[in-house]
């Protein structure tokens, strides 16, 4: 039984002590997790060392699955989307939407504003008003003493775009923001972000701490913190797909006319049903994250700002759109995405490089357009799945190889179950069912089996 100890310097230890230790404490001393930590290490030393330095305490490499969805035609350009994600059908299902939207017109994207925010967050309990005019006389001092920050992203096109004092006194005693939008080209620019507030909260104490307007009591002014917001709802795109409704073909027995519209209102429920929009934009985020993680970005980060920006009415919402009027089927998405190309893992890392390398090294914007795209087709592979067969028949058929791989299946019995389920839905039960029948074993030993 472990013992789960609590140690000092866990961080200075070299990795092989690191794995001790933990195999000690945690594993009951079992050293075959030795060589199976090894396996998954990079037999390139200089691409270890790297995957090593990328966050801290490293013991070895987790991997995922990097898949492609072909046949993605995005304002007249087709792609082929690299898409790191472990759960069944994801892949499949975007290349499907992709397919079934390259002979109808393709995605348009658009991105509409590339705005992102960050805030000096603190206290005061001076005058307010007085507090807002002295800012904005001063305003020049903080694009000036932040110049050795910004200059090299003006060269670009981009950097601060304004500040603002905001009183929210009313929310919380004494608390105010220096708001700050930036531009930030083809970075994500977090850094950037958060260098150029750190300055501006140094600009901020020291001119009140100079300043003959104020008086002694006036003039304290208590930093709380300096940081990017990762809602940025003034960087947004918008994907859409859209054609005459007799072009939807007709799955199930359905007709398009009937498609279209329980597929609207599949879209209309998620509009207003929290229960619905939070299973329909997961859905959405598979394809989206997907993407995201290929090219080497903050999935945690883009799915907090589309999840906050679903809620901005005060009710959480679907990201995505249906109309079906004057006989034609209109499906889009609009989100924030802040993306970048340059910075962070974008040169350091190989998959990262190769993911933007396939997509033809796209600009942060182009980006953008993509991986709006891909959660857009992710949605409607799954709602047309939804109001025809229903979403098990596909996901459950692409997750057959995982039960079987859990059940240890030969390559002769995988062939086989594929060829069983061709005419019927996969379940685990009858897979382990037809598995224990196959080899004949006893039926007591599915439990055995299920618990392997």
């Amino acid at each position: 039984m472990n013992k789960g100890q609590s140690i000092k310097g866990f961080s200075k230890l070299s990795k092989e002590a690191k794995i001790e230790w933990l195999i000690n404490e945690y594993l009951d001393g079992d050293e075959s997790y030795i060589d199976f930590l090894r396996s998954y290490l990079h037999p390139d030393a200089k691409i270890q060392k790297l995957h090593d330095e990328f966050i801290e305490n490293t013991i070895t490499n987790y991997y995922l699955p990097l898949g492609i969805a072909p046949n993605f035609l995005i304002n007249g350009k087709i792609y082929a989307l690299p898409m790191a994600i472990e759960e069944s059908s994801v892949v499949a299902a975007a290349a499907k939407s992709a397919n079934f939207w390259l002979e109808r017109g393709g995605f348009t994207t658009t991105v509409l504003s590339t705005t992102k925010i960050g805030h000096v967050h603190f206290m005061y309990f001076g005058d307010g008003e007085k507090l807002k005019k002295f800012i904005e006389r001063h305003l020049a001092k903080f694009y000036e003493d932040t110049h050795h920050i910004t200059a090299n992203m003006q060269a670009r096109g981009g950097g601060i775009l304004s500040i603002a004092l905001k009183n929210l006194t009313h929310k919380l005693e004494g608390y105010y923001q220096l708001e700050a939008k930036f531009e930030t080209c083809d970075s994500m620019g977090a850094n950037f972000i958060n260098s150029c507030l750190e300055q501006m909260a140094k600009t901020l104490t020291i001119l009140i701490a100079e300043s003959q307007e104020f008086s002694e009591s006036e003039k304290h002014v208590q930093i709380v913190m300096r940081i990017l917001s990762n809602y940025t709802p003034e960087c947004i795109v918008k994907a859409e797909v859209s054609c005459p409704i007799e072009q939807l073909n007709a799955d199930d027995d359905i007709t398009p006319q009937e498609f279209a519209e329980k597929f609207y209102r599949a879209v209309k429920i998620a509009e207003i049903e929290p229960y619905r929009a939070t299973t329909h934009n997961k859905g959405i985020f598979n394809g989206i994250d997907a993407v995201v993680i290929a090219t080497g970005n903050d999935f945690r980060a883009v799915e907090a700002a589309g999840h906050t920006y679903a809620s901005r009415d005060g009710q959480y919402k679907s990201l995505t759109h249906c109309d079906i009027s004057d006989g034609i089927f209109r499906f889009w998405i609009e989100l924030p995405l802040a993306l970048g190309v340059v910075g962070g893992l974008t040169s350091l890392h190989p998959m990262v490089r190769f993911s933007l390398a396939l997509l033809g090294k796209p600009s942060a914007t182009e980006l953008m357009g993509i991986v709006a795209a891909s959660g857009l087709a992710q949605n409607f592979a799954a709602l047309r799945a939804l109001v025809t067969s229903g979403i098990q028949k596909g996901h459950m058929k692409m997750h057959l190889l995982n039960i079987l791989n859990q059940l240890e299946a030969t390559e002769e019995e995988k062939k086989f179950f594929i060829n069983y389920f061709k005419d019927k839905v996969v379940t685990y039960a009858e897979t382990v069912r037809k598995f224990c029948e196959l080899r004949g074993i006893p039926a007591e030993s599915y439990v055995n089996i299920h618990h392997k």
